[in-house]
């Protein structure tokens, strides 16, 4: 099992589906860059991801327009 588990990094306001997402990003910026600066890897791109992410490096903001669709007035 992976560590930190979700429950260890998820806020109260925090999808898991926006958390899936978000360090499917940063794990895609992550491995774009080691690849333009000819570096290899290290460790996996998703769990760097992971730990930045546990470690507050970098943050998930939502649209609050998106989070529920069934809240929109008609």
């Amino acid at each position: 099992m992976l560590r930190p588990s979700l429950s260890q990094i998820r806020t109260k306001n925090e999808s898991c589906y926006s958390i899936v997402i978000g360090v499917a990003k940063r794990a895609r910026e992550i491995s774009d860059e080691l690849v333009a600066n000819e570096k290899t890897l290290e460790e996996k791109p998703v769990k760097t991801a992971v730990d930045e992410l546990a470690a507050r490096k970098y943050y998930i903001v939502e649209d609050p327009a998106l989070r529920s669709p069934s809240s929109k007035s008609e």
